[in-house]
């Protein structure tokens, strides 16, 4: 789930029982792509609300059932529930608190994995040849030496690069998005600002990069807390200041 966003249960279930018609009363069931006949304003507000519930619920952190969201919509619609609107918000309230309850205890126990996972790793790859350890952790690999000036770190820098988790999963690449990326090495991670201070222009180094000198205990998007962060980047440039 580190590639995911909690969405906000509760007014995912309000737009749920708003959507009812476009899952049918029950008489008319479920209607396939082809079926689909939107006849006025409110049919074809019905069925893109549909789909945009659609689209919220395949990203949410559980396995969600058609079969069931469909049951309690229609449940709803034919006045046939056994829980009034209150309940089933005061239900769900409770179902989303214990639901991130049990994701935050996991994160933690993953962060203190990650951390043990992220020495050895560390320890291992600073013993293979080539590979040079600074005094704050961080680890490089000259891949191809440049010949122009190093940047300080007040620059502004353009490079190319990607980054991966030591499971080998890519979470970024200026590569993969086809154009270079400029930012100033003061406003990035520590790793970052320490490790392309070591590369003239030109050079290609692998970084790797401590958790302490990343993005710590906390998860930042797809990157899970205390991760070994590993980069491959090329410093193509160092701008001019303004």
């Amino acid at each position: 789930m580190n590639s995911r966003q909690i969405i906000t249960l509760v007014v995912v279930a309000i737009a749920a029982l708003a959507a009812g018609y476009f899952i049918g009363s029950g008489m008319n069931g479920i209607k396939s792509e082809g079926q689909i006949s939107m006849k006025n304003q409110a049919d074809s507000l019905n069925y893109f609300l549909g789909l945009s519930l659609g689209y919220d619920l395949a990203d949410a952190p559980w396995e969600a059932d058609a079969d069931l969201i469909g049951s309690g919509m229609n449940q709803v619609l034919n006045d046939s529930s056994a829980y009034d609107q209150m309940t089933c918000q005061s239900i769900f309230r409770q179902l989303n608190m214990a639901l991130q309850a049990q994701e935050s205890k996991q994160a933690e126990q993953d962060a203190i994995d990650n951390l043990e996972t992220g020495a050895a790793f560390l320890e291992e790859n600073g013993k293979r040849e080539g590979v040079i350890t600074t005094e704050s952790g961080l680890q490089y690999e000259v891949l191809t030496m440049g010949d122009g000036e190093k940047p300080d770190e007040n620059s502004t820098v353009e490079v190319h690069y990607e980054g991966k988790l030591i499971d080998g999963t890519i979470f970024d690449s200026s590569y993969d998005r086809g154009e270079t990326v400029e930012f100033p090495l003061n406003g990035v991670i520590s790793g970052w600002t320490e490790g392309l201070q070591l590369m003239p222009v030109g050079s290609t180094y692998m970084l790797y990069v401590p958790s302490h000198l990343g993005y710590g205990p906390t998860a930042s998007g797809p990157i899970p807390g205390n991760s070994v962060l590993i980069f491959k980047v090329e410093l193509i440039d160092i701008k001019p200041e303004e």
